[in-house]
């Protein structure tokens, strides 16, 4: 399948928040602390992408300590599924 675009991924985790009685909020560069997204989270939201497009995610533990903000996560889903 083909893979998700930047927005598409925005829309799976505003989901994954909307869960929890989060929102997601329009700025990228907001820190994932300040709406207590966790990497529980981060992990529910990979899976939804690799059910989209039917591809596994690889991703290491380093790559996934650099990621702070709302964007960052976007930024690491997209070359994810590039890879």
């Amino acid at each position: 399948m083909d893979e998700l675009s930047r927005a598409q991924i925005r829309d799976l985790m505003a989901q994954v928040l909307a869960n929890q009685g989060k929102v997601l909020p329009d700025d990228d560069a907001t820190d994932l602390r300040e709406i207590g997204f966790r990497s529980l989270d981060f992990s529910e939201l990979a899976l939804r992408v690799e059910d989209e497009t039917g591809e596994e995610l690889n991703f290491d533990a380093p790559g996934l300590r650099r990621i702070a903000t709302v964007g960052d996560v976007l930024d690491l889903l997209v070359t994810l599924q590039r890879q």
